[in-house]
């Protein structure tokens, strides 16, 4: 039974710290690029695909948390 609940508790670890790390550096990456868009307007376009790429980029540090975490519960 220890064995399962030291498994659970990574699981949460592993996707709880995972999550937060990603969304920390989204809501850091969004706010700078809307205030360089109320700084500069006419580079808007740019600056929104932009700040598009580095969230995706910062997303896929949540999809890897969530499958480290599937591979903790699920893995043999």
């Amino acid at each position: 039974m220890e064995l399962e609940a030291a498994r659970l508790i990574a699981a949460g670890l592993a996707m709880g710290l995972g999550a937060i790390g990603s969304g920390i550096g989204e809501g850091i990456a969004a706010g700078r690029a809307l205030e360089a868009m109320g700084r500069n307007p006419s580079l808007k376009d740019e600056l929104f695909t932009r700040m598009i790429v580095a969230m995706a980029i910062t997303e896929s540090t949540a999809i890897y948390a969530l499958v480290v975490t599937l591979l903790i519960l699920f893995a043999v």
